[in-house]
């Protein structure tokens, strides 16, 4: 029996699952979770990728301690964020997080250098403002000159166990400094940023065998034999690879989490003009694939919520609140640049709906309310969107990880999207990064075949397709106008 570990690392926590395949299906136990975050030295938000490294050894003793003497690791995290290193292999700062504010101001000033529109054309990735090109250009120079390598997180941690620097192509593809047609940075790119494509080691695709990790931690720490496996690297990506789909239907997925990202597995890019306007980007994925999505903000919203202003009610209790509050309806996109990282989340929804003339949501239900409502009602214009531009007609949503918990804002995605929703698995990201590995070391033959299995290893519940309700059209309409004018404004 092959035993594997995936390491799964978000925004907020990471974990480490055991897992092996029988004929009954994919076996998964939790050996370890931990705490992630970010936190501010000399002014900067940056995470703790010594912490993250200690965590993936912990996770390892776990595994030995329920004896597992040999096993295959792959881990995953998310993307844009990235490490120098020194020509000793030595890190030079810490990891800078994708929310600290450097880049607040950056891509205009990239867009002076090169167009928006030749960047799009180039890597074909959305426009964030904390994407790896604006960070790079924010990067202090000094670095820069010294730097040997640079790495993505999950590769570094990758490095650091095995010694083999290699950057995963699903992760590296968030940068938007690959080629959207091959698996070279674009020259002109990095010119306007003062780094060589040298420093950027091999890329590799997932499910590659990096080796083993390094016998003085094996031993230091009585560890079992590890052979390291890149996986689709980038959450995202794996949650794509892990998620059930609909071979007989048109399907989008919703990896719902932190972020929301949703889209379409396609098997060539689309950069389209419609595409660049509408702000979708072309992701690598597993086997070639191209995770075509749009990044939504997520449940970041109502996490910062309830951090703000409501420490004394549960997730499950917000949602109750909501519930009775259904006749609440105020519009906001979450989406402007304001909700990515404010003082206060609670003060940022009021103020949006005092500048737009609209009620202002005060109890713990009506900002619940407001914010699953309007989650619900940016996966429907994203939906609308995906038609449009890859000229489908999506009829299921396969929506995926944590937030697919939510049984209510599943209901609403149904009611607001009008298409046939399957939730599950939650883990879609964990069994993604497994079948990468596995598929790599020949336990499965194909995607279909991991997918086919990860579906009859888990609980998938459908919610059937709703009536789509005049009342609900008029609520996307009128989400529509109020945004516009909150652009205007």
């Amino acid at each position: 029996m092959k035993n594997y570990i995936a390491v799964d690392i978000g925004a907020s926590s990471g974990r480490a699952v055991l897992s092996h395949v029988d004929e009954d299906g994919i076996h998964t136990k939790e050996i370890n979770r931990f705490a992630n975050g970010f936190t501010t030295q000399n002014q900067q938000d940056v995470w703790d990728v010594d912490y993250l490294f200690e965590e993936i050894l912990i996770s390892l003793k776990n595994a030995k301690d329920l004896g597992v003497e040999y096993c295959c690791l792959s881990i995953d995290t998310w993307g844009v964020d990235y490490i120098f290193l020194d020509d000793k292999g030595k890190r030079l700062h810490e990891a800078v997080s994708y929310r600290d504010s450097r880049t607040n101001h950056t891509m205009e000033k990239v867009f002076n250098v090169v167009s928006k529109k030749d960047i799009y054309d180039k890597t074909g990735i959305q426009f964030l403002k904390f994407n790896t090109l604006y960070q790079l250009y924010e990067e202090r120079s000094d670095l820069k000159k010294k730097a040997s390598n640079i790495l993505l997180v999950p590769d570094y941690l990758n490095y650091v166990l095995t010694g083999i620097a290699r950057n995963e192509i699903t992760n590296l593809s968030t940068t938007q400094l690959l080629d959207v047609n091959g698996q070279h940075l674009d020259e002109q790119l990095l010119e306007v940023l003062d780094i060589d494509e040298n420093i950027f080691p091999e890329v590799i695709e997932p499910g590659t065998f990096l080796g083993e990790i390094k016998e003085g931690l094996r031993e230091k720490y009585d560890l079992p034999i590890t052979q390291v496996y890149t996986t689709a690297s980038h959450d995202t990506a794996s949650a794509v690879l892990g998620s059930v789909g609909d071979s007989q239907k048109s399907w989008a997925f919703l990896s719902s989490g932190t972020w929301s990202l949703i889209g379409q597995e396609l098997n060539e890019p689309i950069v389209s003009e419609k595409a660049l306007a509408l702000g979708y980007s072309n992701e690598r994925g597993f086997k070639g694939t191209y995770r075509f999505l749009k990044n939504i903000i997520g449940m970041w919203i109502i996490q910062r919520v309830r951090k703000d202003w409501f420490k004394n009610y549960t997730f499950p209790e917000m949602v109750e609140e909501a519930k009775k509050n259904t006749d609440f309806k105020v519009f906001v996109d979450f989406n402007d640049d304001r909700f990515i990282n404010p003082n206060n989340m609670v003060d940022e929804i009021q103020n949006y709906c005092s500048e737009t003339g609209q009620q202002v949501p005060k109890t713990i239900g009506e900002i619940s309310q407001t914010v699953y409502l309007n989650l619900a009602i940016i996966y429907a214009t994203s939906i609308e969107d995906l038609n449009d531009i890859t000229q489908s007609n999506i009829e299921v949503i396969n929506i995926v990880g944590g937030g697919s918990n939510n049984d209510y804002l599943n209901e609403l995605t149904a009611q607001y999207t009008n298409c046939e929703v399957i939730v599950g698995p939650v883990e879609a990201t964990v069994y993604g990064n497994l079948a990468a590995t596995m598929i790599a070391t020949n336990q499965f033959e194909t995607v279909e075949e991991a997918r086919e299995v990860i579906g009859m290893s888990n609980g998938i519940k459908r919610i059937k397709k709703p009536i789509h309700s005049p009342e609900i059209q008029i609520d996307i309409e009128k989400f529509k106008e109020v945004t516009q004018y909150a652009y205007r404004s």
